[in-house]
This record gives structure tokens, C-alpha cells and sequence, in this order.
């Protein structure tokens, strides 16, 4: 079921929005419609897990650490011809 919403945006945002909605041939409620629904599934599927939470603090490196560094000597190992 769709609802009337009321937004107060900057008219330039508006206009460039319209441009954008029209170049791609939809609506500009659709097009905020599907951005917010993005946004909502993004969110959901962001949530730290309960194995993740406790999983949080069990490793303890040094403070100068290089987790790039490392990993890239790690990849180079592992394909080292």
C-alpha cells in the first residue's frame, strides 16, 4: 500500500534528483523509494552477528601491527611459485 510523504529538501538536490530519475526512466518516488529500501536491507545485513560479538578482543597484536603488510606477505607465500 503506498503512502503520501512530505519532504523539505534543497531545491537543487530536487532538480538534479528529477534529472536523474527521468535520464533513467522512473519515477522520483520510486527512485527514494528504492534508495530507502537499500539503505533499510544494508542495514539488516550489517549487523554484527552474536559469534562475531564474542569473537570481538580475542586476539591481542602489537599496537603497531600492519595487518596490509602482513597479509600481503601471507598472499606472497602462499603463491610463491
Amino acid at each position: 500500500m503506498d503512502t503520501k510523504l512530505t519532504l523539505k529538501l534543497d531545491h537543487g538536490v530536487i532538480k538534479q534528483a528529477k534529472t536523474f530519475a527521468k535520464a533513467k526512466n522512473i519515477s522520483l518516488s520510486k527512485l527514494i523509494e528504492n534508495y530507502l529500501i537499500l539503505l533499510v536491507e544494508h542495514e539488516r545485513n550489517s549487523e554484527v552477528t552474536t559469534l562475531v560479538k564474542s569473537l570481538s578482543g580475542v586476539l591481542h597484536l602489537a599496537e603497531n601491527f600492519d595487518d596490509k603488510s602482513e597479509y600481503q606477505k601471507h598472499i606472497t607465500s602462499k603463491y610463491k611459485s
